[in-house]
């Protein structure tokens, strides 16, 4: 794979990962009877920071690579 494609990959990892701590959360939330704002932002930080943090280093990193695939051209 080269690098373009590998830095797009990092891209989409990054995504999924950002997005997955919200799905989590709402996993964890589905029993619940009603919904609100400040409930919702409790349960986000139960997931934890950790998929964050994940995310914003495979976006790092993806976007490193596709700057070094321009570059190379």
């Amino acid at each position: 794979m080269n690098r373009r494609g590998t830095g797009v990959s990092f891209c989409f990892i990054a995504a999924f990962l950002f997005s997955v701590r919200y799905i989590s959360a709402a996993i964890f939330g589905s029993g619940i009877s009603s919904w609100d704002s400040e409930l919702f932002n409790h349960m986000l930080t139960y997931v934890g920071n950790t998929l964050v943090v994940l995310s914003v280093i495979s976006l790092g990193v993806g976007i490193i690579y596709l700057i070094k695939a321009e570059k190379e051209e």
